[in-house]
């Protein structure tokens, strides 16, 4: 059974009425997105594509990484508790599901990462965070995955890989360009909207204590690029808040400040 044990500066306060959203809303959203992911991949994983060309396959790989990314969202959301807070297995169960769907990643392992994260951000606490050396793109990147990975991960992936390839007869070019690069690129997509650009250093300076920017987007484009995560600095403020009201809080904060002003 896993435990959700946030901080006091981070516990879930909602009115009954925002309770009973998150109720509904939340275990809804997460079912789409993983259904619509396990219809999609189950589809493509079965077509033949011997007559693809690039053209004709980039949307469909770039689709698939849209739902991949998805799926680390609804999972992040359960590390927060806000996919189904009436219930906490349920809750838990969701984001272990999404998280093992998407590569097999060990939940509980986020889960505590990324509450020292959000303890500490962008400082030597915190565990998605450069080392100092690392502090480009590629080079924080690696680092930061290499600390969720392990060679356990990576043999069980290799052989189901080779189990659906051998056994059930789905083509290489399938499994290739519909499962495992649209997982890869969903790594790049999350660590370049969720980590790098919103906690690399500004040239003011970091602002304290969150240590994140907010990357403004129109709406459609904020969903499209990584399902709102670019409102970064109201996340970190409003850590129960789900990813689709992210917007919503950004708006309220914008037009607060405009009538302080």
């Amino acid at each position: 059974m896993i435990h959700l044990e946030p901080l006091p500066s981070y516990q879930i306060k909602l009115n009954p009425g925002v309770k009973s959203k998150f109720l509904f809303k939340g275990p809804v959203i997460a079912f789409i997105i993983i259904s619509v992911w396990a219809m999609s991949l189950i589809f493509l994983l079965s077509i033949d594509i011997s007559q693809f060309n690039f053209l004709m396959l980039l949307p469909i790989v770039l689709w698939q990484t849209f739902l991949y990314t998805g799926l680390f969202i609804t999972s992040h959301d359960a590390m927060h508790g806000v996919v189904f807070p009436k219930n906490s297995k349920i809750n838990h169960f969701i984001g272990l599901l999404c998280i093992s769907l998407y590569g097999l990643l060990p939940y509980k392992t986020l889960l505590k990462k990324h509450w020292l994260h959000h303890h500490s951000p962008a400082s030597q606490l915190d565990p998605d965070f450069h080392n100092g050396k690392y502090s480009n793109f590629l080079a924080w990147y690696f680092h930061f995955m290499k600390s969720y990975w392990s060679w356990r991960q990576i043999i069980i992936i290799t052989i189901c890989y080779n189990f659906a390839n051998y056994q059930l007869h789905i083509p290489v070019d399938n499994l290739t360009y519909f499962w495992v690069i649209p997982s890869l690129l969903s790594s790049l997509q999350l660590f370049y909207f969720g980590t790098f650009l919103p906690h690399r250093e500004p040239i003011g300076g970091y602002v304290q204590p969150h240590n994140a920017q907010t990357i403004n987007r129109p709406i459609w484009w904020s969903f499209i690029t990584c399902y709102h995560f670019g409102y970064h600095k109201e996340h970190h403020e409003s850590p129960h808040i789900p990813w689709w009201q992210l917007p919503d809080i950004y708006k309220m904060h914008r037009e607060k400040s405009l009538c302080d002003d």
